[in-house]
């Protein structure tokens, strides 16, 4: 299914390979190699750089590794992460599922050097090389935290005629926007949009598909805007996808071009954390923005393009209030900012669901060269139509890969 290769650490997959000559396997990253075959590499730094086991247990301490016994093995441990980056190289691997908190291994938290189990950010060498490369690095509570279930579906918010997909759904319960909390009463859907929430399932994924949104353009609150994302977040979606229409920053862009949010510039002008009534919906405003939008979840939206014959782009998103088009002085600034789309919606909504602490990931459509010419909605809806079942083939594969907890 996947033709993207993933390394994953062989303990996880049950191989007796860790410093006391045992395994530490995790049932979701069991689960999600038997999905993707044959296209899981299983990798053991500490294996390939020589270390016996069993052996005394050995943490990071700054640049060196040092065992509970006093001696550093730090040359046995780089030699290692060597081999785990080669491995990567020889089969072009994009994603690492590594063990968690391990000198080697470790990904934003590893144990600090003292031995006493207390964690420190950082990365262990193995994790290190493989970041530096380019790899998306997670560990097995990511996997786990990510896996869908009934009880943890994924929420998929869709843009401006992206309604294919709603078409895929399996739907076992349907509720109106009007029922959401937070929901403006007076609320029309825009053209394109429909207000019913679709719970079911695709491809026996379980979803939670909301096929219309409202905007800040037309009126409404950021906190109303985001009154979808809190809804998915109490029915207990930890991931999240957004799609949108966009207008193509750079000119090369085609119209029915399909991209993937890399990253995005919030030109609103809006926050919605920057409320009072912000501090009952989330924990702290202050929510780290880095890596916004899901590695993880973005590897498998490109093994399913890649798998579907699908050219999928990359970039930064410019959201921006709207409702008018970019002037040709505005999109030669985005260009400058770095912006490879913009567009009128999803930014506040992430900043929502980041604080949340949900997995985002992004999709657009280009509908038209921004800034070029006459633009009108019915158009960006017919460029909608025509390329809507190439995103929904996209999101479909992505689900597919991601997967589903056991009932």
């Amino acid at each position: 299914m996947m033709k993207e290769h993933v390394l994953v650490s062989a303990c996880l997959l049950g191989e007796k390979c860790r410093f006391d000559g045992e395994s530490r396997p995790s049932d979701a990253v069991r689960r999600l190699a038997a999905r993707l075959g044959g296209c899981v590499v299983p990798v053991c730094p500490e294996t390939a750089g020589g270390l016996a086991r069993p052996r005394p247990p050995a943490e990071r301490r700054g640049a060196r590794v040092v065992a509970a016994d006093g001696a550093d093995v730090t040359g046995a441990f780089a030699a290692g992460a060597r081999k785990t980056l080669d491995r990567a190289r020889e089969h072009g691997a994009r994603l690492a599922i590594l063990k968690a908190k391990s000198p080697s291994c470790g990904t934003g938290r590893i144990y600090d050097g003292s031995f006493s189990g207390t964690l420190t950010a950082g990365d262990g060498l193995a994790a290190e090389l493989l970041k530096k490369e380019g790899l998306a690095v997670v560990d097995e509570e990511k996997v786990a935290y990510c896996e869908p279930s009934v009880e943890h579906p994924v929420a998929i918010m869709l843009g401006s005629g992206m309604g294919k997909l709603a078409e895929s759904v399996k739907v076992v319960r349907r509720i109106p926007y009007a029922d959401i909390e937070g929901f403006p009463a007076d609320a029309l859907p825009v053209e394109g949009h429909r207000f019913e929430v679709l719970v079911g399932t695709i491809g026996g994924v379980p979803v939670i598909v909301y096929p219309g949104r409202i905007h800040l353009y037309q009126g409404y609150t950021e906190l109303e805007v985001t009154a979808l994302v809190r809804h998915a977040h109490r029915l207990g979606c930890r991931d999240v996808v957004f799609s949108c229409a966009t207008g193509g920053v750079d000119p090369s862009l085609k119209p029915g071009t399909i991209g993937l949010l890399t990253d995005h510039i919030n030109l609103t002008g809006r926050n919605p954390l920057a409320h009072r009534a912000a501090g009952s919906m989330v924990e702290t405003p202050f929510v780290s923005m880095d890596q916004t939008y899901s590695p993880y979840l973005a590897s498998f939206a490109r093994a399913a393009a890649a798998d579907e014959g699908i050219e999928l782009d990359e970039g930064v998103y410019a959201g921006l209030l709207g409702p008018t088009y970019e002037t040709p002085a505005e999109v030669a600034a985005l260009r400058v900012l770095g912006a490879r789309y913009v567009g009128m919606s999803a930014v506040c909504e992430v900043i929502m669901a980041r604080a949340l602490g949900m997995e985002v990931m992004g999709l657009t459509l280009v509908t038209n060269t921004a800034g070029a010419g006459h633009l009108s909605h019915e158009e960006v809806l017919e460029v909608a139509a025509c390329a809507s079942d190439r995103v929904a083939r996209v999101l479909t594969g992505m689900l597919e890969r991601l997967g589903a907890a056991e009932a």
